[in-house]
C-alpha cells in the first residue's frame, strides 16, 4: 500500500525538482556574489543559503518562487536565483527555469536572462521604503506580464528575505496592536453622492496632457516621439475603485441582486473590488484575452501585490445608484484568500500606461490610486491582540489556493468526471459496448477527438514522464498533499490511472486519454481515408524495437538521479509540450521533431506509442500487477486463426493468438472481431451451424466471465 501511494504521489508531483537545492549545484557562487567561492547548506528556518568566500558569508541566495507564487503566462511560477548582501542589495541574478511560451514564439531567451540579470545591484531598502517604486522597469513587448512577474517576484522575496534575516535594517513587519475587522453588519445602503465624498469610492482622473509630459520627461526619448492622439484637456482615463465587499458600499453601488450574486462568486476568505473606468485608455486593455492575465492592473498592499486573471473577474452591467456618472468599463475582481490581503489596511491599484518605442520594446508609466476604508465600515479596536500561527496560516492558505483553483475549475472537472464514467462503463460492459462495430468506431472516434481537444488543446492536461521523474525529489524530502492538488484534471488522471492499473493496465490511458496518442491514432485515420499505404514490420524487428521506450524510460530514470533538471531536458524526447501544451507554437526544431513522429504515425499506426513512448513504459511496468484479463479469445485464435492479430492497430497480439498486455492500449478492436459475423471464422461457423436448425441466435459466452477471473471455470467454445 505505502508503494501504491508513494507512486500515485510521485505521478502527480512536478514541483519538488523546483528548489533552491536542486539550482544550486548548477550555478557558479562568483556569478551571485564577486569573489564567491561556495554555497553553504540550505537553512531550515528561511529558505535560503550562505554564499561562502574563504569560508566566510558574504551573501545569501534565495530561489524567488520559495517566497513569493507569483505565476505567469504559463500558470507556472518563474524561477529566479538572486543574492542579497548584508546591505540588502542584490549582488547577482540569475533565471534558472520558466514555462513562458512567450520565450518560444520569437523573444529570444538570451533577452530574458539580460533582462533578469539587470536587477544585479537593486537596492532592497530603498523598495521597502517605497513600496517597490524605486527602480525603473523595462517591459518586452508581447511579456508584460513576465517582465512584471519577475520583477514583482525579486522585489518582494528580496523584501522578504532581507526582512526574515534583518539585513540593512530592515526588519519584519509587526502590527500596530490587534488586527481590526470589518463591520458586517453595517448593511445600510446611501448613494453614490455620499460614498465618493467620504472615500468609500476612490478617484483618479489623468488627462492626455498630464500623460504626454510624463513621457517626455523618461530618460528613453523615444518615449516623448510617439504622444497620446488628442487634445491635452482630453481624458486620458477617469478611473474609480471601491471595496464591494463590505455589504454598505456593494448594496449600494452593485444592487441587492448583484450583491447577492457576487457573494455567491466569492469563496471564504476571498474580497472583491469594483473597478470603473472611462476615457481614451482602458485599464483592462486586451492583454487578458491572450495570456489571462490583466497586464494594465495590480493591487499592492504593503511587500505584497496581487495580479488579476481572467477568472478572477466578472463584468457588471450598470451601477444601481442613480446619482452616478455612466462609465464605459465596470468590472468586479475578486482578491484571493491566499493574497494575505487585509481590508482594513491600506492599499492601492497600480495603473500601468503603456507606449510602444520599438518593435520589441515598451515603456511606461505606473500610476498609484490609493484607498482606504472610512473608519465608519470598521468594528471598535480589541482590546487583546490575536495570535496567529504563522505555520498554521500557511497551510490554511494553500488549502484554499487550491481548492479555489479546483473551484475555478468546477465545469472542466465535470466534464472529465463524466468522460471517466462512460470509459469504465465502457470496460465493464464492452461485450455489449462492441456488438455493433459501426456505432463503437464512432464512439471511438468521437471519445478520442474529446481526448485531444478538451483534455489536450483546451486543458492542457496531458501527462507527462516528467511526472514520475519527480519521484527522485519525493524520495528526498517530505511532501504534502497541496502540491499535487494544484492542478485537479492531473492529479484526477492520475489518480483514475492508479485504479485502472489494476483491472486493465496501461491501456485506459495510452488508448482512450492520452491527447497525443488520440492525435496519432485520428491522424493515421485521415491518412487511411486518403488511401495512405500501411507499413506492417516483421514480427521479430516489431517485438524487438518494443525494448526502445523501456531503454528511454530507464535512462530518463537514471539520469533524474543525478539531475532531475537535466532528465527534463532530454525529456523532450516526449513531443507531448510541443504538439499538445504549446499546439505546435515553439522553436522549429522541436516542431520538426513532433511533426516526424506524427508523418511515420500516417504509415505505421500510433508509431511513437509502439516504440518510443517512455510514460507508455513506465506505466506498462507496474499495470503487470493487474487483477483481471477482461479481453475475450476463442481457443482457435492464434491457431489457425490470425484475424485479430493481422487488424491489431498496434501489433500487441503475437502470432500464436496471446494478447501481450504490455503493448496493448485496450482499443476492444479485438472484441468487435469476436462478434463479428463476417470476420470471425468461430462466429461464422456458429452463424451457419444455427441456420441449418433454423435458429438465428447466436450464442456467445455473454454471461460467463472473462478468461483468468477468479470466478471463470474453463470452457471450450467450438
Amino acid at each position: 500500500m505505502k508503494i501504491g501511494l508513494l507512486w500515485l504521489v510521485a505521478m502527480t508531483a512536478p514541483a519538488f525538482a523546483d528548489s533552491l537545492d536542486s539550482f544550486l549545484p548548477d550555478l557558479v557562487p562568483s556569478e551571485l556574489a564577486p569573489g564567491a567561492d561556495a554555497f553553504g547548506p540550505v537553512r531550515d528556518d528561511v529558505k535560503v543559503a550562505p554564499i561562502l568566500k574563504g569560508g566566510e558569508t558574504i551573501a545569501w541566495a534565495f530561489l524567488t518562487s520559495d517566497f513569493v507564487g507569483t505565476t505567469g503566462y504559463s500558470g507556472k511560477p518563474i524561477h529566479v536565483v538572486a543574492a542579497i548582501d548584508n546591505d540588502a542589495v542584490l549582488t547577482g541574478v540569475k533565471l534558472v527555469k520558466h514555462s513562458e511560451p512567450i520565450v518560444l514564439i520569437g523573444i529570444p531567451n538570451s533577452k530574458m536572462v539580460k533582462l533578469t540579470e539587470g536587477y544585479t545591484g537593486l537596492d532592497l531598502k530603498a523598495e521597502a521604503a517605497s513600496g517597490g517604486e524605486s527602480h525603473d522597469l523595462d517591459i518586452i513587448s508581447g511579456a508584460t506580464v513576465t517582465i512584471m512577474v519577475i520583477d514583482d517576484s525579486l522585489v518582494r522575496g528580496g523584501i522578504k528575505v532581507s526582512r526574515a534575516l534583518g539585513l540593512g535594517g530592515l526588519a519584519p513587519v509587526t502590527r500596530d496592536g490587534p488586527r481590526r475587522e470589518v463591520d458586517m453588519a453595517k448593511v445600510e445602503m446611501s448613494d453614490w453622492t455620499t460614498l465618493s465624498g467620504d472615500g468609500s469610492v476612490r478617484r483618479m482622473t489623468l488627462d492626455i496632457g498630464q500623460v504626454n509630459k510624463a513621457f517626455e520627461v523618461m530618460p528613453d526619448p523615444r518615449a516623448a516621439k510617439r504622444p497620446e492622439p488628442g487634445e491635452p484637456g482630453d481624458t486620458y482615463i477617469d478611473m474609480h475603485l471601491a471595496l464591494v465587499s463590505v455589504p454598505s458600499i456593494g448594496k449600494t453601488l452593485l444592487g441587492e441582486a448583484e450583491y447577492n450574486n457576487m457573494l455567491e462568486w466569492l469563496e471564504e476568505g476571498e474580497q472583491a473590488i469594483l473597478v470603473l473606468g472611462r476615457g481614451a485608455y482602458s485599464f483592462k486593455g486586451s492583454g487578458y484575452v491572450r495570456g489571462g492575465i490583466f497586464d494594465r492592473i495590480q493591487l499592492i498592499q504593503g511587500d505584497n501585490s496581487v495580479r488579476f486573471f481572467d477568472k478572477q473577474q466578472r463584468r457588471l452591467g450598470e451601477l444601481a445608484t442613480d446619482d452616478s456618472p455612466s462609465f464605459v468599463e465596470l468590472d468586479i475582481f475578486k482578491i484571493p484568500a491566499d493574497a494575505e490581503f487585509d481590508p482594513t489596511e491600506p492599499f492601492r491599484l497600480q495603473l500601468l500606461a503603456q507606449r510602444s518605442v520599438g518593435a520589441l520594446e515598451r515603456v511606461f508609466l505606473t500610476f498609484d490610486l490609493g484607498y482606504k476604508l472610512p473608519e465608519r465600515f470598521l468594528l471598535p479596536k480589541a482590546a487583546a491582540p490575536k495570535v496567529v500561527d504563522d505555520a498554521t496560516a500557511e497551510a490554511a492558505a494553500k488549502t484554499a489556493l487550491w481548492q479555489r483553483i479546483w473551484k475555478d475549475r468546477t465545469v472542466e472537472i465535470a466534464v472529465l468526471g463524466v468522460m471517466l464514467l462512460v470509459l469504465t462503463a465502457t470496460f465493464f460492459f464492452q461485450f455489449q459496448a462492441t456488438m455493433n462495430a459501426r456505432t463503437f468506431y464512432w464512439f471511438r472516434i468521437g471519445f478520442l477527438t474529446m481526448s485531444l481537444f478538451f483534455i489536450g488543446w483546451y486543458a492542457n492536461a496531458q501527462l507527462s514522464v516528467v511526472n514520475l521523474m519527480a519521484l527522485a525529489g519525493s524520495l528526498k524530502g517530505g511532501f504534502t498533499w497541496d502540491a499535487f492538488l494544484m492542478d485537479p484534471l492531473v492529479f484526477i488522471q492520475w489518480f483514475a490511472i492508479a485504479a485502472a492499473l489494476l483491472f486493465w493496465g496501461r491501456g485506459a490511458y495510452c488508448g482512450w486519454l492520452c491527447p497525443f496518442g488520440a492525435l496519432q491514432e485520428l491522424t493515421n485515420k485521415i491518412a487511411r481515408a486518403f488511401k495512405v499505404p500501411q507499413i506492417t514490420l516483421p514480427w521479430g524487428l516489431h517485438e524487438r524495437l518494443w525494448a526502445v521506450k523501456y531503454m528511454i524510460f530507464l535512462g530518463l530514470f537514471g539520469l533524474s538521479m543525478v539531475s532531475i533538471p537535466l532528465a527534463e531536458t532530454y525529456a523532450e524526447v516526449e513531443p507531448f509540450k510541443t504538439a499538445i501544451i504549446l499546439k505546435f507554437v515553439r522553436d522549429w526544431p522541436f516542431v520538426i521533431f513532433a511533426l516526424v513522429l506524427l508523418l511515420a504515425g500516417l504509415f505505421i499506426e500510433r508509431f511513437y506509442c509502439r516504440y518510443l513512448c517512455p510514460l507508455g513504459a513506465a506505466l506498462a511496468i507496474p499495470a503487470r500487477i493487474r487483477m483481471f484479463d477482461w479481453l475475450r479469445r476463442y481457443k482457435e485464435c492464434g491457431s489457425p486463426c490470425q484475424t485479430c492479430a493481422n487488424e491489431c492497430p498496434v501489433q500487441a497480439i503475437h502470432p500464436t493468438g496471446e494478447i501481450n498486455p504490455n503493448e496493448c492500449v485496450d482499443c476492444l478492436h479485438c472484441q468487435v472481431l469476436y462478434q463479428s459475423e463476417t470476420k470471425c471464422p468461430v462466429v461464422i461457423r456458429q452463424v451457419k451451424r444455427r441456420a441449418k436448425v433454423g435458429s438465428a441466435e447466436l450464442k456467445v459466452p455473454a454471461g460467463t466471465p472473462p478468461t483468468n477471473h477468479p470466478n471463470a471455470k474453463p470452457t471450450n467454445v467450438s
